[in-house]
Parts: C-alpha cells; structure tokens; sequence
C-alpha cells in the first residue's frame, strides 16, 4: 500500500511538527494542498490543544496528523539545575536579570491517557510520536478509532523495535534534520547517521512504510529519498518561514541571512539533543554542555536570556532550530511549497 493511500494523501508530503514555530495554520495549509499537515501537540495543555483541535476541524476535512512526545518525566535534580543556574549566571548579571525571578516555560509533557480522551472526540487520522512510543494500552486506545500511528527512528534498530509494536509507518530521521533528535534506545550519537546513509538500511530492515527526514528541502532531495525507498518525506525547515508559521522575529531574521548558515546539536535549550542554527550561547558554553539538565528541564533558566534578548531584537540565547538546508526556506504561502516539494510547481 502507497503511503497516500495508507495516509488517505494526494502527495507522499508531510509537513514535520516544529514547536513554538507554527499552530493549526500551518498544518491546515499543507492537508488542504493534498500533502499532511502536522500539529506539535507536547507544549499544549488540554484547553489549548482543544482550541487547536476545533480551528483544524473547522478549516479542513483532510487528514492531519497530531504529533506527541514520549518521554519520561525526568526528577527534578536541585543540585544538578543549581551548577546549570552558575553557568548561566555571567550571562544573568551582564544583562541585569534576576536568577531567582524564573521564566514560566510551557510544559513538555508525555502522552497520556487524559489527552487519549481528549483526543477520541475528534479522533484524528494520523498521530505521531517522538522519543519511542506511549503505553500498549494508549496505543490501543489510538488504534480503536482505526487511526493511523507513526513514529521516528534514528537507527536501524530502533526502527525495528517499533514495526515489532505495531507502527504503520516508521519515520527515518537523519542527522542532518532540525529539532530534537528522536532517538530512544541509545543516547549515543555517534550511532546516527545521515539520511541517505540511514534511509535504505531501514527500508531493508522493515516491511511497513518508511517515511524520510532530515535535510530535504526541495523536489530533487523528494526525488532521492523516493529513489532510495522512502515511501515519502517528512519536511520541517523549509516551511519557517511560510506566512502560515508562527516562527519568531529572530528566528526568521536568522534563517534568512544570506550568508552561509552553521547548524549544530545543543542540549542547552532543553536538555536534549536538537539540531538549530549555531548562536552566541550554543559558541559560548559549547553547544553539548554535560552541566545541563535532563529534558526539559535546561529551559527554565535558559527562558529569562531568551526572553530578554528578544526583547532587544537577538536571538544569541534562542533555540533556533533549523536542519543542515536551511537554504530550503522560502517566503512563499505553504501550499504552494508542499506541491513545490512534490513536483507540481
């Protein structure tokens, strides 16, 4: 079976969940062009994520896919998070911030069985996932509404262990992808490897559909995966700067520098390894510090230099993510990028 046909998709185009860079305006855009659109779902609380629900069902009557993390909820390591806050503190005193006075930063938060039931009222064709996969009692839940599940894979092996769950299509995620790395069997990265080096070891590993990420930005990148087996692509990047993206003032400023962009993997945002391009703090502090706390708990004393540089029009001390293409972007409307992406200009 084709991925569209699996998908109930014109074209093998899925738009990647990118939080705190788009909403349901984005995800909309790209399901009514005929690819998948992608709503980020692990910063929403329950009202938020409603609201979000509503607007899509509202906007679209194509499939699209909601997109959760799986993570276990780390516990709070006061001396661990009071080394990260002495790190910080230079950076604190430079800019006349208080260290105790902490920014509130939205929540990451697993799946689980309230948002099972939040979900089953709208019950979504497609729901995706990062960091491994939720419970086999969630899951069952899922699949009772005869939804769709997808889940990202950084090695051969752990694509392998979700075809033994059940998954309908593995996402092959390679290095050179933006975001956080979705790895869950081994936080080794030195057993990652780039998306042409990774995709056809998968494809060979699995029989369900293998759906490839990292790097792709245009059709003749849609064009490669497809030769090498992919069933489809899942693209991020190149959609930053779609008038549909919420993605911020310097986040946009940065990825449309003409010069020639750095990217690389930081756990100092979150705690986690994800791929933006290369700043100020990620220069400064080394972009993997093994002072930082476990995801996500890095953010919250990182949250007070972001905001504060914002404010001043910087993004030295924002997460901005992006995959090793940043070349990709393009300031055009979604739709008109999604059919770019699959050759139907």
């Amino acid at each position: 079976m084709s991925l569209q046909s699996l998908l109930g998709i014109d074209l093998p185009i899925i738009q990647a969940p990118m939080a705190g860079s788009q909403d349901h305006a984005l995800a909309v855009a790209v399901s009514n062009a005929g690819g998948l659109g992608s709503l980020p779902c692990a910063m929403l609380g329950a009202d938020a994520l409603r609201a979000e629900l509503v607007a899509i069902k509202a906007q679209t009557d194509r499939p699209y896919n909601l997109n959760f993390f799986c993570h276990a909820t780390p516990v709070s390591d006061p001396v661990r998070e009071a080394r990260w806050r002495a790190v910080l503190e230079p950076y604190y005193r430079a800019f006349d911030l208080d260290p105790g006075q902490l920014t509130a930063t939205p929540a990451r938060l697993p799946f689980d069985a309230p948002t099972a039931e939040l979900l089953e009222e709208f019950r979504p064709a497609v729901v995706s996932f990062h960091f491994g996969l939720p419970s086999h009692a969630l899951l069952e839940t899922i699949r009772r509404w005869d939804c769709k599940v997808l889940s990202t894979a950084t090695t051969v092996e752990e694509a392998r262990w979700l075809e033994a769950r059940g998954v309908d299509a593995v996402i092959a995620q390679g290095l050179e992808a933006g975001g956080h790395r979705g790895h869950f069997l081994s936080d080794d990265l030195t057993r990652q490897s780039g998306i042409f080096a990774l995709l056809p070891r998968i494809v060979d590993a699995v029989r369900v559909p293998v759906i490839a990420a990292g790097g792709i930005a245009d059709h003749r990148a849609v064009v490669a995966a497809l030769a090498l087996g992919a069933s489809g692509v899942q693209v991020g990047t190149a959609f930053l700067l779609c008038p549909e993206a919420t993605t911020s003032a310097v986040h946009r400023a940065a990825l449309a520098d003409g010069g020639p962009q750095h990217t690389a993997l930081t756990n100092l945002f979150s705690g986690r390894p994800a791929r933006g391009l290369v700043n100020r703090c990620m220069r400064e502090l080394g972009p993997m510090n093994p002072l930082a706390p476990e995801f996500p708990l890095a953010a919250a004393a990182m949250a007070p230099l972001r905001a504060y540089c914002e404010r001043q029009g910087s993004g030295d001390f924002s997460p901005l993510w992006s995959g090793q293409n940043p070349d990709g972007c393009r300031n055009i409307p979604a739709a008109k990028l999604t059919r770019q992406l699959a050759g139907r200009a």
